[in-house]
């Protein structure tokens, strides 16, 4: 759930120039699929990771809430303090960043250096999904830019369906050092491809942060983006610990869990596309929708775990909803924007990162008191709250359309 923040160059002809850089697109799309695959794979690599490193899952759960964190923290931030560098030069050094800080997860010794190897690369990506979209759009030149710009955020669908299982079914091969060996490499072919083929753009004019901020100050706004936070924690209340329940609750073999992850990402492929289709109708309606169907499919998972026909009906229905609830949450938050919606994309991701990590922890939680079953009751509460807060939200988007009265005299 990218966010732009590109200044687009003003020439004609440089954006006719950029229009046959069809392949830098591309690149584009591949990088965010590296990237996207780089945050999420600790996922499926939890179990494995937590007995080698001789931790409990829960605590190497930590590591999704350590990276939301950073995102959430400095997301903003750095996306406007580098905002107007060269995009071509910028790119390369977020990709080599990510090929560093993959190759010190690989080699890392204990549950500290990989946290370092998992801090890095959360510094990176809100800067990548801050700029990349648009970019995007410059590169493929009038008429085209929302075809690029949905190729960049196929990235995104592309990591969920193959990058994470892949990523996941290898670590079963390889180990998970030899997974993240494999996203440090990936990470420097992208960077010198885009090194070779992406063109230099005109720098691009600094944001200025303070003005864009006046949105802060809209209720609305702000009802939404505490709605996002409590979608998202109750998305990965459960999802951060899917792998774990595949073969904890479900008996799944570990060789088998990655081709699991998989079809919940292809499943996942039509939530995506039911969300974007719907969300412009009523954003707020269809994410009442979404966040019902979710809390439903996470309540069916744990007692369906023992029958796996039924199992694999549950995360369907799961899978759906929680893939359409990344665009919706995204669309739904800039739309809530008067103004300044790059700034309100960028305040979205960050705040969806804030209910990942608090998703993580909280099931983390969950599984130390109660057990790994209870995971998908308490996530699907979770989703009944955000249930419940919507027609709040409601409210507040009325509130503010209607004028207020004259003071009375």
């Amino acid at each position: 759930m990218p966010a732009s923040t590109l200044s687009r160059p003003g020439a004609p002809a440089q954006a006719a120039a950029a229009s046959g850089h069809g392949l830098a697109v591309v690149l584009l799309a591949i990088s965010a699929f590296v990237i996207v695959t780089t945050e999420f794979i600790i996922v499926g690599l939890l179990p494995g990771l937590a007995r080698d490193l001789g931790i409990s899952v829960s605590a190497a759960g930590q590591l999704v809430t350590l990276f939301a964190f950073t995102v959430m923290l400095f997301g903003p931030l750095l996306t406007a303090v580098l905002s107007h560098f060269e995009r071509k030069r910028l790119f390369v050094v977020l990709l080599l960043v990510f090929a560093a800080s993959n190759a010190l997860a690989a080699l890392a010794p204990n549950i500290w250096v990989l946290g370092l190897g998992r801090f890095l690369p959360a510094l990176a990506l809100p800067v990548f999904w801050g700029t990349a979209s648009e970019t995007a759009g410059v590169l493929a030149g009038p008429g085209r830019s929302g075809k690029a710009v949905a190729q960049v955020y196929l990235g995104i669908s592309g990591a969920m369906v193959f990058g994470i299982p892949l990523g996941t079914l290898a670590s079963d091969v390889f180990g998970w050092r030899g997974t993240f060996w494999g996203l440090a490499a990936l990470s420097l072919l992208m960077a010198v491809l885009l090194m070779l083929v992406m063109p230099t753009l005109a720098r691009p004019q600094r944001l200025r942060l303070a003005e864009q901020a006046r949105i802060l100050r809209d209720p609305f706004f702000l009802g939404n983006v505490v709605l996002s936070v409590v979608v998202f924690s109750a998305m990965f209340t459960g999802y951060t610990y899917l792998a774990d329940m595949l073969q904890q609750l479900a008996a799944i073999p570990s060789g088998q869990v990655g081709w699991w992850l998989m079809g919940f990402g292809v499943v996942g492929l039509a939530g995506n596309w039911l969300g974007g289709h719907f969300v412009a109708r009523n954003p707020l309606r269809v994410t009442l929708v979404a966040v019902l169907v979710l809390a439903a499919g996470l309540a069916a998972t744990a007692p369906l775990a023992g029958q796996h026909g039924w199992l694999m009906v549950a995360l369907a229905v799961w899978g759906v909803a929680n893939t359409a609830l990344y665009p919706i949450c995204q669309v739904r938050v800039m739309q809530s924007a008067s103004r300044a919606q790059a700034l309100a994309g960028t305040l979205n991701v960050s705040m969806a990162n804030a209910g990942i990590g608090l998703g993580a922890m909280i099931g983390g939680a969950v599984i130390q008191h109660w057990g790994l079953a209870a995971v998908g009751s308490v996530a699907a509460g979770i989703a009944l709250a955000g249930a419940a807060m919507v027609p709040l939200v409601a409210r507040l988007q009325a509130r503010t359309a209607t004028p207020a009265p004259a003071a009375a005299r």
